[in-house]
């Protein structure tokens, strides 16, 4: 008994008949024995569908990575910044450390992560709500650099590193979102 398997992703149909009796009826044989037809069954299946959402949106893995990115990012530009005079200091004197700027990108990139993840869940058009959703988080986050009592340099790099950390996590996260649910 021969019973070949056939993927149901070909196109071409199995070919019936034409085995040792030249039909895939049962024939009478010259023993007397009868050949019985099997039929053909598969043994795997290969879907050719796209990626399901579920299979696309590993979010938090990529958010994970880009955060981590995003806060080394933020940290060296902050670094360089400080050493060419930026003070980074408010008006009562107290001054962000440079590994803040890691640990806050970090955090706050963690939380668009968060974001990015229940509007893949939740939301009908899951990237441009999360899209217009971070820019205006982004815009939000410029208030403390601008009421804080930094001076202009320092608000502006502040500022700056804000846009540099968004441009970084935003289009990440939103090329792992679906356009609509």
């Amino acid at each position: 008994m021969n019973v070949s398997s056939r993927d149901l992703s070909d196109r071409d149909p199995p070919v019936r008949g034409g085995g040792i009796c030249g039909s895939h009826r049962a024939a009478s044989r010259g023993n007397g024995a009868r050949h019985v037809h099997h039929p053909q069954v598969p043994t795997h299946v290969t879907t050719t569908a796209p990626a399901s959402t579920s299979e696309r949106q590993p979010v938090w893995k990529h958010g994970v990575a880009v955060a981590v990115v995003a806060s080394v990012a933020t940290t060296v530009l902050a670094a360089v910044a400080s050493a060419a005079g930026v003070s980074f200091a408010d008006s009562k004197g107290a001054s962000i450390p440079i590994a803040g700027f890691a640990q806050l990108t970090l955090a706050f990139s963690l939380v668009g992560v968060g974001i990015a993840a229940v509007m893949a869940r939740r939301a009908r058009r899951p990237r441009p709500t999360f899209v217009r959703t971070a820019v205006a988080l982004t815009a939000l986050s410029f208030v403390p650099d601008l009421t804080f009592g930094f001076d202009a340099s320092s608000a502006a790099t502040l500022i700056t590193l804000h846009t540099v950390a968004a441009a970084i996590v935003v289009p990440t996260l939103a090329r792992r979102l679906t356009r609509t649910r």
